[in-house]
């Protein structure tokens, strides 16, 4: 059994840039979704991914091997990842564009759920009566927060709802990947996963992403997109460092804090650059309802290992 090193201010530290890095990634996509379509984005983000995950396995000397190929079980569960994976990122942009960050990054959090369940079914894992307490109280913290949004989300005719939709499709796709991963996980190590996905998704996309679009963005913009290039490498390794040092419930527990951590970045930029991005408008309900939101996520992650 995996052991921590007890260095839980460093853990602490990895944990809380893991949200941030997370936390800020949509308002930074959004910033860029008027000049570079979802699919092109998606493929420089795979493609930076691909290199710079690539150089961590060369270093490691752990590059994976291709003989998966000719195992017909492996080959279905690494096309479930790379299908999900790929579905995942650019319906997510897709919805994003069409709503807003902090209302895609609530939804967004249905997929932990949906992996938790689906464990549940898949792998015959046991499901307690507080976590099922913990997804109501989820569902119901998920109600608040769009209580000003009803009659849009019940208009089937409107953006918003369909980008809601294309968000809670990203959500199921991501639990495909993940139940997908954790069967792999038996013989590769995660970043190998990712990196065999990332090329797959590179190639995958290719023929959707307008390359040369990024030459007409400013100096703003291509900041923008590097960050959205480097956020996913840098969030998962503080995510993956953070378990080397903190107790995985611990670290759970101030992943969770992500959505909150949207709309807390949201606000400040909507108050410096009103102009920037559409602002949810949030009241005292939805507030409240962001964090009873995220008490259910806790305590259906948290409720057997706390």
């Amino acid at each position: 059994m995996h052991a921590t090193t007890g260095r839980w201010k460093l853990g602490l530290g990895l944990s809380l840039t893991t949200v941030i890095m997370w936390g800020s990634l949509p308002i930074a996509l959004k910033g860029i979704l008027d000049d570079i379509d979802s699919y092109t984005i998606t493929w420089y983000r795979f493609a930076v991914s691909v290199i710079l995950v690539g150089l961590i396995l060369v270093h490691n000397k752990s590059v994976p091997s291709f003989n998966w190929i000719n195992q017909a079980s492996k080959v279905k569960l690494f096309l479930l990842v790379i299908f999900g994976l790929t579905s995942n990122y650019v319906l997510y942009l897709l919805g994003l564009d069409l709503t807003t960050p902090s209302a895609a990054q609530i939804l967004i959090q249905v997929a932990p759920l949906l992996l938790l369940i689906g464990g549940v079914f898949v792998f015959k894992e046991s499901f307690s009566f507080v976590q099922w307490l913990g997804v109501s109280l989820f569902v119901f913290g998920l109600g608040l927060f769009f209580n000003h949004r009803i009659e849009l989300i019940l208009d089937a005719s409107s953006d918003y709802s369909l980008g809601l939709l294309l968000i809670l499709i990203a959500a199921v796709t991501w639990s495909a990947y993940a139940l997908a991963q954790k069967q792999l996980l038996v013989s590769y190590s995660s970043q190998q996963i990712m990196w065999i996905a990332y090329i797959a998704a590179t190639f995958l996309l290719l023929p959707t992403a307008d390359l040369t679009s990024v030459l007409s963005l400013s100096l703003f913009q291509w900041g923008l997109l590097s960050f959205c290039c480097l956020n996913t490498v840098i969030a998962y390794g503080c995510f993956a460092e953070s378990l080397q040092h903190w107790e995985a419930s611990r670290v759970s527990a101030v992943i969770a804090l992500t959505p909150l951590t949207t709309i807390v970045f949201g606000f400040i930029t909507n108050h410096y650059f009103p102009e920037y991005i559409d602002f949810e408008e949030l009241n005292g309900i939805s507030l409240f309802g962001a964090g009873i939101l995220v008490a259910g996520s806790l305590l259906t992650a948290l409720s057997k290992r706390v």
